[in-house]
């Protein structure tokens, strides 16, 4: 084990300074209070059985796809349709302490090149198995060709008490197109740490997705950046949030150039005492007139001890542009819910189907059907499996 035991208050996780509340992009997840655990790599033996199970038990395994399968962060490839490609170490990216972690967890990861009209989505799986506590580092790097089309999901699950570390890397080329999804349905112990960081270039489409479920701490940064005019990005996100779930989404959408359009949608679901976080952060630069970006954050608050906190920045440094924000937060609808029920149908299942609704606005992102289907009928089910 390469567990290193903190030598001050201050270290944690892998003997990392981590960051805490004086920071501001840092200000609602406190890491250095959040976790306390020393967490080290260690490798960690696991049946077949248990590992068949937990893919089997995958939310899209029913979805016909091209899979990449990494077990407690190493590459499976008995399980896997793709070969594993080999990936460098991440790329320095200043002052992010999810990248600088994944760079101590000598992190494995698939480097692909999409080229073509993919016929069928490839799914990145990870899977982490019950044992020991420890930490796990991925890093993916996918470049999608110019002129290419493709579906890419990510999805995490697993059992027991870890921290997963999670760096990809997307260049979507000129006039190409990714649909990007994920999903985070990991163990109620783990805490999830990941940064995505997207370039597009000229002419090209970016759909992005991101279920948040799993996860006791979850901190996803995103950073997209605007490299060739007339590229759109619309990126959504939802969570469904209960107990003591925390999650925390920091989104940066960088107009580096002109006539780029962007979206975000993030519908959030919490219940109990969980907290919910979204700080979206939109920048303009001199140069890129006639941009258009917009961004909004809606939260179902299910308890009144729930918590949504919301942070929508816009940065601007050009006049000719279109760009604005919004945030909502609520109690459930009590006119639709009295209507459901007037039609017969029993209070849990009526708020259920109020709480996939709402959800199902950030699912409208996932163009593909098998996908969208399987999303709308987790959201469906989440009230009742809690």
């Amino acid at each position: 084990m390469n567990a290193i035991v903190p030598s001050t208050p201050a270290e944690t996780a892998l003997g990392m300074s981590l960051p805490n509340r004086r920071s501001e992009e840092w200000k609602w997840t406190d890491l250095r209070r959040l976790i306390s655990a020393p967490y080290g790599r260690q490798a960690v033996t696991a049946r077949d059985a248990e590992i068949d199970r937990l893919v089997a038990a995958a939310p899209l395994a029913a979805v016909k796809a091209k899979r990449i399968v990494f077990v407690n962060g190493t590459f499976d490839a008995a399980r896997s349709q793709l070969p594993q490609g080999s990936v460098s170490a991440p790329v320095a990216f200043p002052d992010d302490v999810i990248v600088a972690m994944g760079s101590r967890l000598q992190a494995e990861g698939a480097a692909l090149t999409l080229e073509g009209n993919a016929d069928l989505p490839i799914e990145i799986l990870h899977v982490a198995t019950d044992g020991p506590q420890r930490a796990m580092g991925l890093r993916h790097s996918i470049t999608v060709a110019d002129g290419a089309t493709a579906t890419l999901i990510e999805t995490y699950v697993g059992e027991g008490d870890y921290l997963c570390n999670a760096v990809i890397e997307i260049a979507v080329g000129k006039g190409a197109r990714l649909d990007h999804i994920k999903i985070e349905r990991e163990s109620g112990k783990s805490t999830h740490l990941s940064h995505a960081i997207v370039t597009l270039a000229a002419d090209a489409v970016l759909r992005g997705f991101t279920l948040t479920s799993g996860a006791a701490l979850n901190r996803q940064n995103g950073t997209y950046t605007f490299l060739g005019q007339n590229a759109d990005a619309r990126i959504a996100g939802a969570y469904l949030l209960n107990g003591s779930q925390h999650a925390d989404s920091r989104l940066v959408v960088d107009h580096a150039v002109p006539h780029c359009t962007s979206r975000e949608l993030f519908q959030c679901v919490m219940d109990d005492t969980a907290r919910g976080i979204f700080q979206g952060k939109v920048i303009v630069r001199p140069d890129a007139q006639k941009t258009d970006g917009k961004q909004s954050s809606h939260a179902l608050l299910l308890s009144e001890t729930a918590e949504f906190d919301a942070k929508p920045e816009l940065e601007i440094y050009a006049d000719d542009v279109v760009c604005g924000h919004g945030a909502t937060a609520g109690d459930i609808n009590h006119d639709h819910l009295f209507y459901l029920k007037s039609r017969g149908i029993p209070e849990a299942e009526a708020k259920s189907l109020l709480i996939a609704a709402f959800a199902g606005e950030a699912f409208e992102t996932v163009e593909h059907e098998g996908v969208r289907e399987a999303l709308t009928h987790y959201a469906e089910g989440w009230l009742a499996r809690r």
